[in-house]
């Protein structure tokens, strides 16, 4: 059992035990606080009976005309909670918040494409490759130029705004962009 409430400015003091998983991105205090200040109806997290953190999502509204989308900053359950379907959750929760109350046509996140069971989860939640994006990793952090530069997904899921499906289409992982033409 869980609750999902509000991120709140004073969870950042509760969530190693989320953020020091290999798969997690993690930011500085000032760009999760940007996130509470701007979109603070899309960023939530899991919490347990017993006040512990069980996972989180960030996320924030962009874009402009039919590129108008949601966008999943973070996603991250702690590894004792997987399995438990809390991901799923807060999924459909920001697809409703992205759908009602910012008329979004899409959500869109991204994904390394080493991480198999992320894009399998996503895969499961409606995502599908929109395109691979080279180097997208190393490219955007302190690696640029480096052997750790890594390729990610950008992952998609269209929602009801989006009737004509522009935000998806077949053969996503064939078409390969620079991190370039996505920052």
């Amino acid at each position: 059992m869980s609750i999902t409430r509000p991120f709140k400015a004073t969870d950042m003091f509760k969530f190693n035990n989320i953020n020091l998983d290999v798969w997690t991105e993690t930011y500085g205090i000032g760009f999760y606080l940007s996130y509470l200040s701007r979109w603070p109806d899309m960023c939530v997290v899991e919490e347990s009976p017993s006040g512990q953190l069980m996972g989180y999502v960030i996320a924030k509204s962009e874009g402009s005309g039919t590129d108008w989308h949601g966008h999943i900053t973070a996603l991250t359950i702690s590894p004792p909670y997987r399995r438990l379907s809390l991901a799923s959750r807060l999924c459909s929760f920001l697809a409703l918040i992205s759908s009602s109350t910012y008329k979004n046509f899409y959500i869109d996140l991204y994904v390394r494409c080493a991480n198999t069971i992320a894009i399998g989860f996503y895969e499961r939640e409606g995502y599908s490759v929109y395109r691979r994006v080279r180097e997208y990793y190393g490219s955007l952090g302190v690696g640029r130029g480096g052997r750790d530069e890594e390729d990610a997904f950008d992952m998609r899921m269209p929602l009801q705004r989006d009737r004509e499906r522009r935000s998806v289409r077949p053969g996503g992982r064939d078409i390969v962009v620079s991190a370039e033409e996505v920052s």
